[in-house]
């Protein structure tokens, strides 16, 4: 038996990054050996409150990875070639210096960072802008768009924030418990809640864990969901069981009638009639004849939804909203019924995520750029919810553009996009990206296409602030590098994280700094200054000072709760590693307008530089600040009219003025039963879900998880695979509308009849034996090309044990590792918010014949550009009113100067514009 020797630890507080949750972590830091020992929950954050899902402790795994990148790398061959020679810091920090100075002196749109997970609040994007670029590009639009552009079309936010435990009520689509955003905050709390009577109900075509745990189990068909929901909204209406008091209060309802029925007086009475008349086609019938739900199962989760008293959570962020042409309303449709119940923001409701999400601002605010990135935010999607990021590519390679340098961070484009393979081209077009610099700790897929690969930490090796609504209340987190930390409680000084970290691992945090003052070293570009330290004029800010800055100034109630306890606020915040802002905050629209809190403008006492206007509307210098409800001045919500909107006008401006998409309404989706006809063996094939132990592409190198999870079957009905002839294990082949992929099936009860399944994170693959994706989590492949663009790859074997400095590796026992999906999807950008609708038309579902092999891809890239013209024919092209490229109200990373949003000069505001900017 080992030994027992006593260990002596110090703890260190740090925050997750293996979701977006921002889960507090605490090191165990041995004394002795400054070794991290263990992760493991910290009880004082007030969102996770103690708890870690299975990625959180095996942070472990990713800092001791055998693996990892440890040092900065320079390709030195042909672009993808796999040659690579070690160089510093201080080389690396020149060169792409130089290279971004000579771009910023050209133009404003040659610099580019891409970024999956931030995982900070803030920090980069005012790097960005102090650059005097427009160059911040996202994941949003294979994340989450569709269902941000429908809450953002409704109140102005562009996310939910259930209070999961106080509901009466619970309404989530697809399994949010088991992998949900904000996985394991969420999770708690829905336990809570259904533990205290709630009821659950959860639209999902699997029989997830989530769906095990409901009441109300509503398998619906793909794309259907909105039908269902409205079928809930219309029982509603119907029978007077809506919130009649909150929705004349709140919503746009005289705006909506004068909209929709001119020639009808404006009372509430005649909106509730216009209510009945536009919801009454959709019946429990109707529903289940779309879903093939059973009318009496949505009649039951209607009448739960009837008795929810004002406290219904509800969520969407992928799924449904993703999956589908049109799936932003589905968070219309879902949101809809928040309002009819009275449930916006209210003890047990669903607030905007901004409600419960607390930025702080920096000593430093660097002004909007004047200039518009074309291929961040084209023309064709005017109200896109963020950047198509995704069709990066296709932009490149049909003459949109080009880029001198580009950064992508915590995003391997190639890998998890749709369509990879024109993102292979792309990335090793020197012509179309001048530099490619891929900031990662670990290899993958699309860093072998880089010129620099720079590794960067992993959580407890960086610093970072982070805040996400995870309930009721408001709260900050600091990750910070658990070593450093450590080695400076010890009395050991640290210039840098990378002297404290494994290898010579960096943090973005202080290679942003100096970085900057590369670009800029006499200030004449103007970029220099904005990395002035606040305490020491004319030098560079340090991590220590940025952070310093922000508790001291910038985060309520810190600097005094440090005080208390005889600390600063960053030693605080370095001693909890969390502090809880706010600990409740319900229904913050009906705060009093600003300023106006001691004043009632009923009687005429308004300050100068106030007005109403005729919609009831308060502006201050012109611009809105609130409304008038029923005669009190309220803050209201973050939309054109204050309030929240049923009828939109901006759609109804920018071209899509059907009522289907003017107010909330189920669309055709483009996988709907009529568009798959299955006599001739078409499926819909759902890629979309998640799996609980995995993390997109950035669990590759933890072990623990992959041993748990390894495999990604195609789950099948029963039904469809007698119609095959295949059982469980057998291999199919897929075949979608650029290619095909082979993989095993799963045959199962648990999926509807005519639709497949197959999970999310797996297929990782690398071209070469020694140097790439981890051995054992990842398959060498074969990559074969034909001069007329056609792609194919196979596997040659699986994961695979090795010897190595950790032990565990010459013990891997499995050596399947999954097969990769997404490279042979299509693009599928949603005309109106962008998203890549990811359900999949498969062409043909077959039993796989005898030259096919497990991983088996090929594409054909013609194909490729031939779906995204497709949809691209879809899109209504700015300009819009007035010559707008876009609503000036609607949200967009580092929003350029105003002038930036007009095509054309004349810059007269439409009504809905009125009062914003």
């Amino acid at each position: 038996w080992p030994q027992k020797v006593a260990r002596r630890y110090m703890l260190v507080p740090t925050v997750c990054f293996n979701c977006e949750s921002a889960c507090g972590l605490l090191a165990y830091v041995d004394k002795t050996t400054l070794e991290i020992k263990k992760f493991e929950g910290n009880p004082v954050h007030p969102g996770s409150r103690g708890r870690n899902c299975a990625k959180g402790p095996a942070t472990l795994n990713q800092v001791y990875d055998p693996e990892r990148i440890l040092y900065p790398l320079k390709r030195v061959g042909e672009r993808g070639a796999g040659e690579w020679k070690r160089i510093t810091w201080e080389e690396a920090l020149r060169e792409i210096g130089a290279k971004m100075r000579e771009s910023r002196l050209k133009r404003k749109d040659g610099i580019m960072y891409h970024v999956g997970r931030p995982g900070e609040d803030g920090y980069t994007n005012r790097c960005i802008q102090a650059w005097g670029v427009d160059g911040h590009n996202s994941h949003t639009n294979i994340c989450s768009a569709g269902a941000r552009a429908g809450y953002s079309l409704w109140g102005g936010f562009d996310r939910p924030s259930p209070d999961h435990a106080n509901a009466r009520v619970i309404l989530l689509i697809s399994s949010h418990l088991e992998t949900g955003h904000y996985f394991n905050p969420h999770a708690q709390r829905i336990i809570e809640g259904k533990s205290d009577g709630a009821r659950l109900i959860v639209l999902d075509p699997r029989l997830s864990n989530t769906a095990s745990h409901a009441h109300h189990w509503l398998p619906t068909w793909p794309g259907s969901e909105a039908a269902v929901l409205l079928a809930i909204a219309n029982y509603l209406i119907q029978n007077g069981l809506y919130d009649k008091a909150f929705v004349r209060r709140w919503v746009n309802w005289a705006d909506s009638l004068r909209a929709l029925r001119p020639e009808w007086e404006v009372t509430f009475d005649n909106f509730d009639l216009l209510l009945k008349e536009l919801y009454a086609q959709f019946t429990p019938e109707f529903a289940a004849k779309e879903s093939g739900v059973e009318a009496e199962r949505i009649i039951a989760s209607a009448q739960a939804v009837a008795n929810c008293q004002g406290r219904l959570a509800t969520h969407v962020w992928r799924s449904a909203a993703s999956g589908n042409l049109g799936g932003w309303q589905v968070a219309r449709t879902l949101f809809f019924l928040n309002v009819l119940t009275g449930s916006v923001g209210t003890r047990g409701g669903t607030s905007g995520n901004s409600w419960n999400k607390f930025v702080p601002k920096t000593f430093d605010a660097p002004p909007p750029q004047k200039k518009w990135n074309e291929l961040l935010l084209p023309k064709e999607w005017p109200l896109a919810h963020f950047e198509l990021s995704f069709l990066l590519p296709h932009f490149l390679l049909e003459g949109r553009g080009k880029l001198d340098v580009y950064f992508t961070r915590v995003y391997n484009p190639l890998w998890i996009n749709p369509d990879g393979f024109m993102w292979m081209k792309a990335l090793r077009d020197e012509n179309l990206i001048g530099r490619h610099i891929a900031l990662t700790p670990t290899w993958n897929e699309s860093a072998w296409y880089a010129d620099y690969v720079l590794p960067m930490g992993h959580s407890g090796e960086r610093h970072d602030l982070m805040s996400q609504e995870t309930h009721a209340g408001q709260w900050i987190a600091f990750r910070q590098p658990v070593r450093r930390v450590a080695m400076e409680r010890m009395g050991q000084k640290v210039q840098f994280t990378y002297e404290a970290n494994p290898g010579e691992v960096w943090e973005e945090v202080e290679f942003w700094l100096q970085l900057s003052w590369r670009i800029d070293p006499d200030g004449s570009l103007g970029i220099r200054s904005h990395f002035e330290s606040p305490y020491r004029p004319g030098e560079c800010i340090t991590a220590d000072e940025y952070f310093r800055w922000i508790f001291e100034n910038s985060v309520p109630g810190l600097p005094e709760v440090a005080a208390n306890e005889g600390l600063t606020p960053l030693e605080y915040m370095r001693k909890y590693g969390a502090f809880e802002v706010v600990k409740e905050n319900y229904t913050p629209y009906e705060k009093a307008a600003p300023g106006l809190d001691k004043v009632h403008p009923g009687n005429g006492s308004l300050p100068p530089d106030y007005r109403v206007d005729a919609a009831g509307r308060i502006l201050k210098n012109d611009q809105a600040i609130g409304v008038m409800i029923d005669g009190e001045p309220r803050v209201g919500f973050g939309t054109p009219s204050r309030k929240l909107e049923f009828y939109q006008p901006t759609l109804a401006e920018w071209g899509w003025n059907e009522l289907e998409y003017t107010v909330p309404h189920y669309l055709k989706s483009h996988v709907h039963p009529d568009n798959i006809d299955r006599s001739k063996g078409e499926m819909l094939l759902l890629p979309t879900f998640r799996l609980p132990t995995l993390i997109h592409t950035r669990s590759a190198n933890a072990k623990w998880l992959y041993e748990i999870s390894h495999r990604n079957p195609v789950w099948m009905h029963p039904e469809d695979a007698r119609r095959i002839g295949v059982h469980s294990n057998d291999l199919i082949k897929v075949e979608t509308e650029i290619g095909y992929f082979v993989a095993k099936v799963w045959v199962t009860e648990g999926i509807k009849p005519g639709v497949i399944a197959m999970s999310h994170h797996l297929g990782r693959w690398r071209l070469q034996e020694n140097i790439g994706l981890n051995r054992g989590t990842s398959a060498l492949v074969e990559l074969d090309e034909t001069p007329e663009g056609e792609f194919s790859l196979r596997q040659l074997h699986g994961a695979t044990a090795f010897e190595s400095d950790d032990p565990d590796t010459s013990r891997i026992w499995w050596e399947e590792v999954g097969v990769h999906q997404n490279i042979t999807h299509a693009v599928h950008p949603d005309p109106i918010s962008g998203m890549h609708c990811w359900h999949q038309k498969a062409i043909q579902v077959s039993k796989a014949g005898p030259q096919d092999r497990n991983g088996d891809i090929r594409v054909d890239t013609n194909k490729s550009m031939a779906v995204y013209r497709q949809w691209l024919a879809m899109t209504k092209p700015a300009p819009g009113p007035n010559g707008l490229r876009r609503p000036l109200w609607l949200k967009r990373p580092l929003k350029p100067h105003i002038s930036m949003f007009y095509l054309t000069e004349e810059k007269t505001q439409t009504p809905a514009e009125e009062g914003v900017v």
